[in-house]
């Protein structure tokens, strides 16, 4: 028969291989990012952070930058076209969004996206993100292989295109979805500043 100290010391053992192994499970993002990136209802993400084995798109945006809202319609299409396959979520990396002002506006452009908030830019500086709306894709061995705008609509402040006629992230998708990297890597975006970067 164990003694209660032997036992303890494999309880001990037992938990910290469980621990090891949730985290290389996440794929993505060290410990560190997991734990300060929080969904709308101000909880623990981890269950946010899974997708390990299939590729994962994070779009930055915020509530109040035009050029965000007007991409709503698209990313929800893109959404729909390659959700089977591939994780998209929204991320709100400005701080004085509050999870009440993000479902508002999640309702209010029709997103069904999973949303969450990056309080302290985690995946800000994982992703080198500056601009909203911006994006990032993940291959499904959780290297980011495309970082940038969405698409060409925009090049300057103000002055769309009548219609986009490059799809730097619809490409880097289809991409990583072959295992394949995409053949523009990051690509400068155009919106509203992130603030508070460091």
């Amino acid at each position: 028969m164990r003694s209660d100290s032997a036992t303890l010391q494999i309880s001990v053992v037992v938990r910290a291989a469980l621990a090891a192994a949730f985290v290389v499970a996440l794929g993505y993002w060290s410990t560190t990012a997991s734990q300060t990136v929080v969904d709308v209802r101000d909880s623990a993400t981890s269950a946010l952070l899974q997708g390990h084995g299939k590729v994962l798109v994070l779009i930055f945006v915020r509530t109040d930058c035009p050029i965000s809202n007007r991409y709503a319609p698209l990313l929800q299409q893109m959404e729909k076209k390659y959700g089977q396959e591939v994780f998209f979520r929204l991320v709100f990396p400005d701080r004085n969004e509050s999870p009440e002002k993000i479902r508002s506006y999640l309702k209010d452009y029709g997103y069904d996206l999973a949303a969450i908030r990056d309080l302290d830019h985690a995946l800000v500086k994982k992703t080198f993100a500056t601009i909203t709306p911006e994006s990032a894709v993940f291959n499904a061995k959780g290297q980011l292989v495309y970082h940038g705008r969405i698409d060409n609509l925009y090049e300057h402040l103000g002055q769309p295109r009548s219609a986009a006629t490059t799809h730097e992230l619809a490409d880097a998708i289809d991409a990583a979805s072959k295992g394949e990297n995409p053949r523009v890597s990051s690509a400068n975006a155009v919106g509203c500043f992130i603030s508070d970067l460091e």
